[in-house]
């Protein structure tokens, strides 16, 4: 995982405004969201099996998280890289993996070596300071 330097660390945004400037800009909620809190994550590189995320991690300062009106503050993003299986899964659930009752594998690493980090910190930080010069000055809560 590699730290980034950016502007959006501390910029506060409604949850509704935030979903749109997000996809506009090319990031998504990220699946494992909370009432609380949640990661905006955008692929910056792909190959085969290891993929490369930028994600900006947010907490709810008001609200939850599924309101439109609900308020996150960004905290310090970062990038990872997640490595999963290609093919089948081999694998004692491979039987369920077959027949779609299991369709999702264990990634081989979910926190994978990152190669040329200089180069993965800038493309990072790059996307996320777009994010961030489409965020609205902060909004307080109201």
């Amino acid at each position: 995982m590699l730290q980034l330097e950016t502007n959006i660390e501390g910029k506060t945004a409604h949850f509704a405004d935030m979903m749109n400037i997000a996809k506009h800009n090319g990031f998504g909620l990220c699946g494992s969201w909370e009432y609380d809190g949640g990661f905006f994550d955008s692929i910056i590189w792909r190959e085969g099996g290891e993929t490369i995320y930028v994600r900006v991690p947010f907490h709810v300062i008001k609200g939850e998280l599924d309101r439109p009106n609900a308020l996150l503050q960004f905290k310090k993003p970062f990038v990872i890289k997640h490595v999963v299986h290609i093919g089948l899964d081999q694998g004692e659930n491979s039987l369920l993996a077959a027949t779609g009752i299991n369709q999702f594998q264990e990634p081989l690493d979910k926190d994978g070596q990152i190669h040329n980090k200089t180069k993965w910190e800038e493309v990072g930080q790059m996307a996320v300071n777009q994010l961030a010069a489409h965020v609205p000055a902060n909004q307080s809560i109201s």
